[in-house]
């Protein structure tokens, strides 16, 4: 379910922190750790094992993420449509060709559906980023906080390396 809110009502918005935990209901996922990304226009996951397929002549990407920081200890596979071929310049300043495809994200309580490229981010800093496609419907981002949509159990954040 997608939310639209008034750009011109700063108090209707969401506040989110610069970093937020987030799930993704596509793949029963309740607890990713995501880097909020006003620098980035689009969002991006980490996918690996990433193969385009044939589904009644619509094309698909299926691809597998690891949902746990520095750690490749659990994986979920997904198969999605291919909305687009992205041409994406990364904070290094190297550009590659991502897929893109439309994937829900509950942010602070809140469920949209995002364009998500795919990418290898298995060295990056957090597995997942929301960017601004994804911000500008609804959400203010407050760098002072981090979480403010919430946290799971001590469990859980372990399994990040209890960050």
């Amino acid at each position: 379910m997608s939310q639209s809110v008034s750009q011109s009502d700063p108090s209707a918005r969401t506040v989110v922190g610069w970093r937020e935990w987030v799930a993704l209901p596509q793949a029963d996922l309740d607890w990713v750790k995501a880097k909020i990304d006003t620098g980035a226009r689009s969002s991006s996951i980490h996918a690996f094992d990433l193969e385009v397929v044939d589904v009644d002549g619509d094309e698909r990407v299926r691809f597998s993420i690891h949902p746990w920081q520095r750690s490749d200890e659990d994986h979920v596979e997904l198969t999605l449509p291919v909305l687009d071929r992205r041409e994406v310049r990364s904070s290094n300043g190297a550009t590659e060709q991502r897929y893109a495809v439309a994937m829900d994200v509950t942010l602070a309580g809140r469920t949209i559906t995002t364009v998500m490229t795919l990418s290898n981010r298995d060295e990056m800093g957090f597995r997942m980023l929301i960017g601004r496609e994804a911000l500008e419907r609804g959400f203010l981002v407050d760098s002072a906080l981090s979480y403010a949509g919430g946290r799971p159990k001590r469990a859980v954040r372990r399994r990040n390396w209890g960050r």
